[in-house]
């Protein structure tokens, strides 16, 4: 990641932990990913960030492609889970137990996971669709 993409990514996701909405935000991902393309982190946010803003159908899109680009990372399975959820599309299991497989290897990622769920609640607290991939989880 070369350093003035790095600073557009630390930037916004600085913005997005002080509170800025997410709908202020996805044009700020949006070129994040164009100019680093082939960077999971900046397609893992923007998918959550679509989804925080009932965009499913590009959520969707968006996560598959952070999960092409790095499948070792839980929060893109758990955005491509609720992007599925909210699509009504198949393979949510699928994802939900890569997830939880992820969780048991490296545990570390159990802790922001918990974190960014509790976010998502906190800013969306009738996401069905995330309290349904939070009990699957057992959190």
């Amino acid at each position: 990641m070369d350093s003035e993409h790095e600073s557009l990514f630390t930037k916004a996701l600085d913005r997005y932990k002080a509170g800025a909405e997410p709908i202020d935000l996805i044009e700020d991902f949006e070129k994040i990913t164009k100019s680093a393309p082939n960077q999971s982190s900046g397609w893992t946010c923007l998918a959550w960030l679509q989804l925080l803003c009932e965009r499913p159908q590009e959520a969707l899109n968006t996560a598959k492609i952070a999960v092409k680009l790095n499948g070792q990372d839980p929060q893109a399975r758990i955005n491509l889970s609720l992007a599925l959820l909210e699509t009504q599309s198949k393979g949510v299991r699928d994802q939900i137990d890569i997830a939880k497989k992820l969780l048991i290897t490296v545990p570390e990622f159990e802790k922001d996971l918990k974190d960014s769920i509790a976010d998502g609640l906190t800013r969306k607290p009738d996401w069905e669709s995330l309290k349904k991939i939070k009990k699957w989880l057992g959190f």
